[in-house]
């Protein structure tokens, strides 16, 4: 196995239009990285450059020490599991799977080797004579997944593999791709504009927004310091609050103002790095877990307490998620499946203030 390194990577395509501009990343060796982002952010054509079935416009891609822009994709010692499994029709398990061993060819003894031994991990020695159109989609998926395995390649590529699959099987395929990389321990770049995939997958998530590499950490990381309010929102189900208003100063202490009136006092530990935004506009963000009716809470107190009506319920089995409006604002409450208050009804809502974020509201960057 290698790591890989993505040098100021930048990719136009015909029409000026720039999908990567200025990636740089390394993905360490062993490492299971997740490339996330919405549609058309640019993960793709950066995973195709490493492939090799995209030319960068200008930078440089390295695995282990060496550059492979110049190399054919064929000859990259990289293997890739697409969206649409991409298995011949015309053959049986076992011919999808040894395929490119053939090609390579390797000898008849190594290829039942290989490829009996990537049948037994992902569990479909019993499948081997059977023609993909006789499986599932989720067999066809571990198909496409050992294909690349018996390679052994230095790098494994996963270009959002679980999208043509069904809840169910997705969250079952997401376990056993986990599994995979903790039995093999091979150097993993995945493609998702998933973020339930992302964070359960990825050792480290690298978020990307119009071609961007906007914050790469952990996932836990990337959840609780989010980088600017595009990685809170776009990090979270559902998506965190966001709130405007401003910031005063009242008997020593901090305050946040919405432009309705309520008043939220901010934490000590915080206001050292907020002093700079007084009297200034400013977003507080607030994620709908660390949202709690009154009636539940045991801190509940005038500052950090906000009046609002729950307009619909959805009942999540363990949770319930309240959607709440203010004057002027919508809120989204993640709360027991205990406290269900009547639609229409109003709620006093407490606000967990230590774990507030806020954010410049011209950069969008995190201040706090």
């Amino acid at each position: 196995m290698a790591d890989v390194k993505f040098k100021n990577i930048k990719k136009v395509f015909s029409g000026n239009v720039t999908a990567v501009s200025g990636v740089n990343l390394e993905v360490k060796d062993k490492e299971f990285m997740v490339l996330l982002g919405p549609s058309g952010c640019g993960k793709s054509t950066t995973l195709r450059a490493l492939a090799g079935l995209e030319t960068p416009t200008s930078g440089d891609i390295l695995l282990g020490d060496k550059s492979v822009i110049n190399i054919p994709a064929k000859d990259r010692d990289i293997a890739m599991v697409f969206q649409n499994y991409a298995l011949y029709p015309h053959m049986n398990v076992y011919g999808n799977l040894a395929f490119a061993l053939k090609l390579r060819r390797y000898s008849r003894a190594e290829i039942e080797r290989r490829v009996n031994e990537a049948a037994q991990i992902l569990g479909i020695s019993h499948l081997l004579k059977r023609k993909p159109k006789e499986i599932s989609g989720g067999e066809r998926q571990r198909v496409a997944v050992g294909r690349a395995i018996v390679r052994k390649p230095q790098a494994f590529l996963f270009d959002e593999p679980l999208s043509n699959l069904d809840a169910k099987l997705r969250v079952q395929m997401r376990t056993e791709i986990k599994k995979l990389h903790i039995k093999i321990k091979a150097t993993m770049l995945y493609v998702t504009h998933d973020q339930t995939e992302a964070m359960t997958l990825g050792d480290r998530v690298a978020i990307m927004k119009n071609g961007k590499l906007l914050q790469v950490d952990t996932p836990l990381d990337v959840y609780d310091k989010p980088v600017n309010k595009f990685v809170a929102g776009f990090i979270g189900s559902p998506p965190m609050n966001f709130i405007d208003g401003t910031l005063y100063k009242s008997n020593g202490a901090l305050y946040f103002q919405e432009k309705d009136g309520f008043n939220l006092k901010v934490p000590e530990q915080a206001q050292d790095k907020l002093f700079d935004y007084l009297n200034q506009d400013i977003t507080l963000g607030i994620r709908p877990e660390n949202l709690y009716d009154k009636l539940f809470a045991s801190y509940a107190t005038p500052d950090n307490t906000l009046a609002a009506t729950c307009d619909v319920i959805e009942t999540m089995g363990s949770q319930n998620h309240l959607f709440l409006t203010t004057k002027s604002h919508t809120l989204i409450a993640v709360v027991d499946a205990s406290n269900k208050p009547t639609v229409g009804s109003r709620v006093e809502i407490v606000f967990d203030t230590k774990k507030m974020h806020f954010f410049d509201p011209s950069t969008e960057n995190t201040i706090v």
